[in-house]
């Protein structure tokens, strides 16, 4: 407990850093505000009795996403989902289209070009899922105000969908600028724990009305166990010994004094938790397609289904494809293998170049095939989770899968950046110190 006041009392310290948190709490109460604010048109009561006992599938998870916007009809209940759906359609376009192509390689210009055209596909996302999502409220019966002219109220809340998403997108990139941490991930991590507390509570109060305390218990250590796990997934690395030429030092042999070495970390899951985002942003797919047939069985409705075999399977498949995908596209072995050139380091047996890249390559492969299976099996636990352990869907989703495992990847990567900005801090102190110690001595020898 001290250290972590000694901590907190470091971070207020330091005015930039101080001042980058405060910047993003005070962005993320606006996007919890938002997650309030009802649609023109809505009887709030009705939606609450509609959808008080949960719709299962994705919904249920499409809502932990947003902090319960989705079934509040709040202006911001689609979220930022529209914008990582249209990121996804850029990345794939990154592959097949050569001008995508080269905008990734135009440096800064061409990722201005790229975000613009993100944003855009953003729009025309947020416009198809704002129909389909007041076509899920229309549904609901007596959801919808009978005084409202249809045409007005669609045209009017399409319209607020929209802006909603483009604020929230706006907010995620204020704070990756201007805060700390990922924008974007922050405002899913905070959409996360909002719904967090209620669904342990809701548990609670089922094991203890039916007395299975024990039974609460056991859950709870099970998943302090996932939580762990996701940790080492996150943390967990390998480490590719490299080694410094020889340098001289006067007469002496820097090889002589003791061989410099370090080492080039390579992460088990280098992708972090975009991969699991991107693949659940697919798995959307298929329930409004089930929702667009009316179909309440079948293939897409288990689809839908975060419970169900075939969805666990696929989900499984899109998220070890995905980590491959977006390991490839942030780990560029070339550019290490320049960098250790130029820094005049070499692995050890391995030739500086190409087979210094051909070599890093060859371990990341290695090294991300055990990562991406990892990932996935953490990814699907919610559906065993809610098949075998709890029949609380609430609770089921936190249980390990995509809502944990971007809570733990978002929360470590928003520390390792605080920690990051109070080391520099600390060097700077320590630096401007020993320049006074340094000055006052030459001061008194002078004397």
């Amino acid at each position: 407990m001290n250290g972590l006041i000694k901590k907190l009392q470091d971070i207020w310290e330091v005015e930039d850093l101080r001042n980058r948190i405060l910047l993003t709490i005070g962005f993320l109460a606006v996007y919890r505000f938002g997650s309030f604010v009802i649609l023109p048109g809505i009887d709030s009561e009705a939606l609450r009795n509609a959808v008080s006992s949960g719709e299962g599938g994705l919904i249920d998870l499409l809502n932990s996403f947003t902090g319960g916007s989705f079934f509040k009809a709040a202006v911001f209940a689609l979220g930022i989902m529209p914008y990582i759906s249209a990121s996804i359609i850029v990345q794939l376009l990154g592959f097949a289209v050569p001008y995508f192509q080269k905008l990734q390689k135009d440096g800064e210009n061409g990722q201005r070009k790229l975000n613009q055209i993100t944003r855009v596909i953003t729009i025309a996302i947020t416009i198809v899922q704002g129909s389909a999502y007041l076509t899920y409220l229309n549904s609901q019966q007596g959801v919808i105000m009978a005084q409202i002219p249809p045409t007005v109220f669609w045209l009017a809340n399409i319209i607020i969908l929209t802006a909603g998403t483009v604020f929230c997108m706006w907010l995620g990139e204020r704070i990756t600028d201007k805060g700390i941490g990922n924008g974007i991930s922050l405002l899913i991590t905070a959409g996360i724990i909002a719904a967090l507390p209620g669904a342990f509570v809701s548990e609670f109060q089922i094991k203890l009305g039916s007395g299975q305390l024990i039974i609460f218990i056991v859950e709870m250590a099970l998943f302090v166990g996932v939580v762990m796990a996701s940790v080492a997934l996150v943390q967990a690395v390998r480490k590719i010994k490299i080694q410094f030429a020889k340098h001289m030092i006067g007469r002496n042999n820097l090889n002589e004094l003791g061989t410099e070495r370090d080492y080039l970390p390579i992460k088990l899951n280098a992708a972090g938790v975009m991969p699991i985002i991107f693949a659940q942003a697919l798995m959307f797919v298929p329930g409004a397609i089930a929702a667009g047939l009316g179909s309440e069985s079948g293939f897409w409705a288990k689809m839908a289904d975060f419970t169900s075999l075939p969805y666990n399977v696929v989900f499984f498949v899109l998220v070890v494809l995905f980590t491959y995908v977006y390991t490839a596209l942030i780990v560029n072995p070339q550019q290490y293998a320049d960098h250790l050139k130029r820094q005049n380091a070499f692995i050890p047996g391995v030739k500086q170049g190409n087979d210094t890249a051909e070599y890093i390559d060859d371990v990341t492969t290695l090294v991300t095939l055990p990562g991406s299976i990892a990932l996935g099996l953490i990814s699907i636990i919610p559906g065993i989770a809610a098949a075998t352990i709890t029949s609380n869907v609430g609770f089921a989703i936190f249980y390990g899968g995509t809502s944990l495992l971007i809570l733990v990847a978002v929360v470590l990567d928003t520390l390792q950046q605080v920690d990051g900005h109070l080391s520099m801090h600390g060097y700077d102190v320590r630096k401007i110190k020993g320049r006074t110690r340094t000055t006052e001595a030459e001061t008194d020898s002078v004397a």
